[in-house]
């Protein structure tokens, strides 16, 4: 008979290895799919954009981030997507007129420090979103020269390094080796950096220049995964009926002659007014063209990266009754390697997290192992 005490001994040393894998290891991709330590992992997630606007180097409320962290852990939460610089209202990036990034403000780090701390004791995933259109916009933080040293930043080759070398390098250096910062969204939705005059109608060659000198940044530094939160598939695929991918590999190669720009995931947004056009991504594979796919290559692994946390009906008969617990678990069965609706603190009325925490909850129920591999 075996001492009880090897026993038990025995099991915390199992339940020990693993919470130790759990801490120190980082997600990556295989075969399509996230993996931590040679086990799936699926992103069982949502946007946790910002409490206070501009909190990073503003007004952070660390108390408030670890109370709602545990909140999401509760409910079967595994990650969330914060915008770490909505519009650098708060100064936290020093850019000149020029676009030139010079550093970044002692605050902006020791807000981040204890952020990091707080994601990694409870236990929740980091997309952490570095830019959003929002710094590009006309009325950026009612500062309107704001906005112009944002796009002069993307029209320069020397001012985009330097966001490289002043700001994106000093954030891996500081925080790539917690493997809580899963991934690092270059920019969210810049197709209105594109589109819109309001956000300056930049170049897709300009913009996409920025993501290629950024990501062979991280990717030579750091293992953090990398992607890009486009607003639909419109610029995120080279199917027929789309503009073709922005983010693809050999599109940002060719403006920037590295290896390491690319991106690691396919992270696109879903709403329902794009619907019409693109078809409704939680029934369909996110891979091949429409309408049997979400127009994304096979290449990568693929999340939504934004969708309505209150649900989403789509456009046509047949999704009518859909709800947000249906949309997590179609898109687990369709392929898709995670879901993560906007938002978790109720931001504005696209719902919160009583409206998807049904839908958590019952993903962590049926597939727990795959949501935590490692045990909750």
């Amino acid at each position: 008979m075996v001492p009880l005490i090897l026993i038990l001994c025995g099991l915390t040393g199992c339940v020990n290895n693993r919470a130790a894998i759990e801490t120190n290891s980082r997600i990556t991709v295989e075969n399509s799919k996230f993996m931590l330590e040679g086990k799936r992992i699926w992103i069982n997630g949502t946007n946790t954009p910002w409490n206070k606007w501009n909190d990073f180097g503003g007004n952070y409320d660390d108390s408030w981030w670890d109370k709602h962290f545990a909140e999401l852990r509760n409910s079967g939460i595994n990650a969330a997507r914060v915008w770490i610089n909505c519009n650098n209202g708060n100064g936290a990036i020093l850019i000149d007129d020029n676009g030139m990034v010079s550093g970044v403000s002692d605050k902006h780090w020791d807000d981040l420090d204890k952020f990091f701390q707080t994601a990694a004791k409870n236990k929740i995933y980091i997309m952490a979103t570095l830019l959003s259109f929002d710094h590009f916009k006309n009325e950026n933080n009612s500062r309107p020269q704001a906005a112009q040293k944002w796009r002069n930043m993307l029209e320069s080759d020397e001012a985009c390094a330097s966001f490289a070398d002043n700001y994106t390098l000093p954030f891996v250096k500081r925080y790539g080796d917690n493997p809580r910062l899963w991934s690092i969204d270059l920019c969210n939705e810049p197709d209105w950096i594109f589109e819109n005059a309001e956000c300056g109608k930049i170049s897709w060659e300009r913009i996409s220049y920025f993501f290629a000198v950024n990501a062979a940044a991280i990717h030579e530094n750091s293992k953090i995964l990398v992607t890009v939160g486009l607003a639909s598939p419109k610029y995120n695929s080279d199917y027929g009926g789309y503009e073709g991918n922005k983010i693809s590999d050999a599109f940002l190669q060719k403006l920037y002659a590295n290896e390491n720009a690319y991106v690691d995931f396919w992270s696109p947004h879903y709403y329902d007014w794009a619907a019409q056009w693109y078809g409704f991504p939680f029934n369909v594979s996110p891979y091949g063209n429409k309408p049997a796919g979400f127009g994304l290559s096979l290449s990568k692994p693929a999340v939504i990266g934004e969708c309505l946390a209150r649900g989403s009906k789509g456009n046509t008969a047949e999704t009518a009754n859909n709800t947000i617990v249906n949309n997590y678990e179609n898109a687990y069965l369709n392929g898709w390697q995670g879901v993560m609706p906007w938002t978790s603190n109720g931001v504005d009325n696209c719902g919160s997290l009583n409206d998807l925490s049904p839908a958590t909850k019952n993903m962590f129920a049926k597939y727990r192992n795959d949501i935590f591999p490692f045990g909750y």
